[in-house]
């Protein structure tokens, strides 16, 4: 996946004493069980509160007294799990359109690349699919469950969990194939997650964890900010964008991005949709009711505090530089092939 769905963590890993953290105000709910019970599917459960913190983030910031500008992600200093301005935040600039450059627009999927810094090699990417008999919490449990991510996402070499922050963040790691001959990437993130009525968002940063040091054989990047906004249209349909700015640790040819944003971020898509279409039929016959992203209790994960982590910082890390990497000819190849010649069977 792009680096927010993960697998469980090896069992290498001893659990820590649940640590007594902060977590924002709409989830402290869920750590005291003798107040009213709170639902992570709409909110609280018909308790006639009305919207209160479960307001979509348009109705509260017509009320709000914070700013409601994008909040700066580039000079973060401490890890700090993502509270309601954030998520604000990130969901206006999923749906800005001054600065961005439409790169691609075609059967429901557009790309948009935004250069963050014109010396470097260092863009945001943003696509948005619109999805056809695909319910919006369907698309929202295909990205969190990360055994059928095994099987839809090609790009996946190794992914897992390492531990829980609170009920809506945890660690993980991903690693993924790049386009050759580059090398391939690596990132460990804290990821949290949050239900807005029939809306939600899935948006990581990345850390650095003791125990996962960058590896050899791969280069470690470093998510600045990614993630995923998913809008309901209907009972049955709803609108993914997909905002990422990575950076790749690396000087990159022209060609990687041109190719990213015209070939591979549209493919990504299209095959993350013909999933979504194949999921409920394969989670009846794997663990159906086994969702820890909606029920926290059934998560196995051990408990981290936050001060066993730090912020991975890009200028801590070695910088490769690929620029003058050819495009193989395996992979003109298969850009040539079109973007939907994938083959999906491992889905059912």
């Amino acid at each position: 996946r792009t680096p927010d769905s993960r697998t469980r963590a090896p069992s290498a890993l001893t659990p820590v004493p649940k640590p007594v953290f902060q977590v924002p105000g709409r989830w402290r709910q869920h750590l005291q069980p003798r107040r009213r019970c709170w639902s992570f599917r709409g909110g609280p459960r018909r308790a006639g509160l009305g919207p209160g913190l479960w307001a979509s983030p348009m109705e509260k910031s017509a009320a709000s007294t914070e700013p409601q500008g994008p909040r700066p992600v580039l000079g973060r200093d401490s890890v700090q799990v993502p509270d309601d301005q954030d998520f604000r935040s990130f969901r206006s600039e999923c749906e800005a359109e001054a600065g961005w450059n439409l790169t691609y627009s075609k059967a429901g999927v557009s790309v948009w690349v935004q250069a963050v810094e014109m010396d470097r090699t260092l863009h945001k990417i943003k696509c948005r699919m619109e999805c056809r008999d695909v319910p919006a919490e369907t698309l929202y449990d295909v990205l969190h469950d990360i055994e059928y991510r095994k099987k839809w996402d090609s790009n996946v070499i190794e992914t897992f969990d390492i531990a829980r922050l609170t009920v809506n963040a945890d660690v993980g790691y991903y690693s993924w194939r790049c386009p050759k001959p580059l090398k391939n990437r690596d990132v460990i993130t804290l990821r949290s997650w949050l239900p807005m009525g029939t809306d939600y968002i899935i948006m990581n940063y990345s850390v650095k964890h003791p125990k996962y040091p960058p590896r050899k054989d791969l280069v470690r990047a470093v998510s600045i900010q990614t993630g995923y906004l998913i809008q309901s249209t209907g009972p049955k349909s709803c609108v993914i964008t997909y905002m990422a700015q990575v950076d790749p640790k690396g000087s990159l040819p022209k060609w990687v991005v041109n190719k990213s944003s015209q070939f591979l971020a549209p493919k990504a898509m299209k095959k993350m949709y013909k999933a979504c279409v194949k999921y409920p039929e394969w989670k009846q016959k794997h663990q159906p009711h086994f969702k820890p992203w909606l029920h926290p209790e059934q998560s196995p994960l051990p408990s981290l505090a936050l001060s066993e982590l730090s912020v991975q910082h890009a200028d801590s890390l070695e910088n490769i530089d690929e620029s003058a990497v050819a495009e193989s000819r395996e992979e003109r190849v298969g850009s040539a092939g079109g973007e939907g010649s994938d083959d999906d069977t491992s889905l059912t």
